[in-house]
């Protein structure tokens, strides 16, 4: 992944953009800040773990499929096992994918995963069990989200390649079949 920003390209979606950074800014700035406005950790944990659940439900299934298209879910199979599913576009959608946009989508999910373990790391030292609780379920959030499309690539890169595979070999049999019908 290349860590440069992708230049002279505008956003190809900003209000997704726009949605998929909100949640995100909204409770690590809330959480950060509501400590000069409330002496009230109900509220500070409900309001940020309510921004926080808002952010992964708009990765998870919006801005994931709009910008990156590509998606996730978990089921549970018959036998009681947890079961990854994976969505993507074909190759040809996702080769058009806006490169500003990716961009933004893998750093924000990653750069907010990184301040929540800061935020966890204060909150130990200050020894506030109460508030490390509130970093927890945010963290778990955003780590599932990075779980989750971080398979989901991995298994649009194998199907890609399988695709690319099966179609080298189909051409290949079919050039070798059409030299063979000709003799």
């Amino acid at each position: 992944m290349d860590l440069s920003q992708p230049q002279g390209e505008n956003y190809a979606n900003p209000k997704t953009c726009f949605f998929h950074v909100l949640f995100k800014a909204g409770a690590l700035a809330f959480y950060i800040l509501s400590a000069l406005f409330f002496d009230n950790f109900v509220i500070i944990f409900v309001v940020t773990v309510l921004l926080s659940a808002l952010d992964f439900w708009v990765v998870k299934n919006v801005s994931g499929r709009i910008l990156v298209g590509l998606r996730w879910w978990n089921e549970i199979n018959d036998l009681g096992e947890s079961v990854w599913k994976f969505e993507c576009l074909d190759q040809e959608s996702l080769a058009r994918m806006n490169k500003k946009d990716s961009w933004l989508f893998w750093w924000t999910l990653y750069i907010t995963a990184v301040a929540w373990i800061v935020l966890g790391i204060f909150s130990l030292i200050k020894f506030q069990a109460d508030y490390l609780l509130v970093v927890g379920v945010c963290l778990t959030l955003s780590i599932a989200n990075i779980v989750g499309f971080t398979k989901c690539r991995k298994d649009a890169k194998k199907q890609i390649q399988q695709f690319a595979s099966q179609t080298i070999a189909s051409r290949f049999s079919s050039t070798i079949q059409s030299a063979f019908s000709v003799v």
